[in-house]
């Protein structure tokens, strides 16, 4: 396994890795179809984990190696006298296994995911063809002792084409007891030839009840958030929930849903220090939240004239009455839906040629004025 010191791509600041969680929460269909899998004595050897980023495919991959690497070969049906087999993925934290994995030094289990580059002190962009070559000297020396071998590819849409193509070749031969987890955000874009050899295991957003009690198993402190915007604005994924709670993006949207309270003439002073919040070196982060968040109020003022019901769950107070009077119509839903795209496109196109973040917002909610309806 990787050296875990080095930093993670599969880890989300402010949050246990999943190797760490405990617990799975909202997807228990999910873990039940795989435990459906396991105990008819034909498991499949690829599995493509698929669902939004941040609802949990990391830790059921996690989980599923424990549990497979933990459980050994001929209890899948009670063959020999073995006992029935478990109806739980869960191993316990003093097992061997737990223990070797914690410390990444598991010899059974190999992690594939973007290398961290020397030289250039960063992880790298891709998973390259010359990661997924060393799973060749993993499957030499686990060989020896019979048992249970896993393979995490997280994520599996960062691979190049060599990668992916190499990959493949194990896909079609997969060595003896050998079972590979991939982990996709967008399955497809990945080869369909390597979506067409693996069973998928599809997760969903949590609901905000799960979100919670996900939050609080984490250690995330969320007794000052409204926990239904908080899944609504996160689209019930966990890491993107952190992320809110981090840089008080609850707060961030409501000022959003402020200023477009204006329109049509539009706040220039309200705009103009919403801009200039996210503006200036060390602000990259809040530029990406504030252009995510942007996105999510356009696209719920749209659904808002598209179903004629106000937001819900409302998110801030003023957001109901603000996007019902924006949006009073299928017509009107048609038209900010357009606006939606329109500024999307365009904003990321000024992030990918570095136009300053400033005036990229300034001149968007310009824009918003500009093509307001009313």
């Amino acid at each position: 396994m990787s050296d875990t010191a080095l930093p993670e791509p599969d880890r989300i600041d402010g949050a246990p890795h999943p190797r760490e969680t405990e617990r799975l929460f909202g997807q228990d269909l999910a873990q039940a179809d795989f435990l459906r899998a396991f105990a008819s004595g034909r498991l499949h050897h690829g599995w493509l984990i698929t669902g939004p980023r941040g609802v949990g495919k990391a830790t059921l991959a996690w989980r599923i190696a424990r549990f497979l690497l933990a459980t050994p070969p001929g209890q899948e049906d009670g063959l020999f006298g073995a006992p029935a087999p478990p109806a739980d993925l869960t191993i316990p934290n003093d097992h061997p296994v737990s223990h070797r994995i914690l410390a990444g030094s598991e010899p059974g289990l190999f992690v594939l995911r973007r290398p961290y580059d020397d030289k250039a002190k960063r992880l790298k962009a891709q998973i390259t063809v010359d990661e997924v070559r060393k799973l060749k000297g993993f499957f030499a020396l686990s060989a020896a002792d019979g048992g249970r071998r896993v393979v995490i590819v997280d994520a599996a849409d960062d691979m190049n084409v060599n990668a992916a193509n190499a990959l493949l070749k194990l896909l079609e031969e997969p060595p003896e007891r050998t079972t590979l987890l991939l982990v996709s955000h967008q399955p497809s874009r990945l080869l369909p030839t390597i979506r067409s050899r693996c069973r998928e295991l599809r997760l969903s957003p949590l609901s905000p009840q799960n979100m919670a009690q996900a939050l609080k198993a984490a250690g995330i402190d969320v007794s000052d958030a409204n926990p239904d915007a908080l899944a609504a604005l996160s689209g019930g994924s966990i890491g993107e929930a952190v992320r809110l709670l981090q840089q008080d993006g609850l707060k961030l949207y409501a000022d959003i849903v402020k200023l477009l309270s204006t329109l049509p003439d539009l706040s220039r002073p309200h705009a103009i220090a919403l801009a200039e919040s996210a503006a200036g070196r060390g602000k990259e982060d809040r530029l990406d939240l504030m252009l995510t968040l942007l996105d999510r109020a356009l696209a719920r003022l749209a659904r808002t004239g598209a179903t004629g019901l106000p937001p819900s769950p409302a998110v801030s107070a003023a957001e109901s009455d603000t996007f019902q009077w924006l949006c009073p119509s299928a017509q009107a839903a048609r038209h900010w839906a357009h606006v939606a795209q329109t500024q999307g496109d365009r904003l990321r196109h000024g992030r990918a040629v570095n136009v300053e973040a400033g005036s990229l917002l300034l001149s968007s909610f310009l824009a918003l004025r500009d093509g307001c309806p009313r």
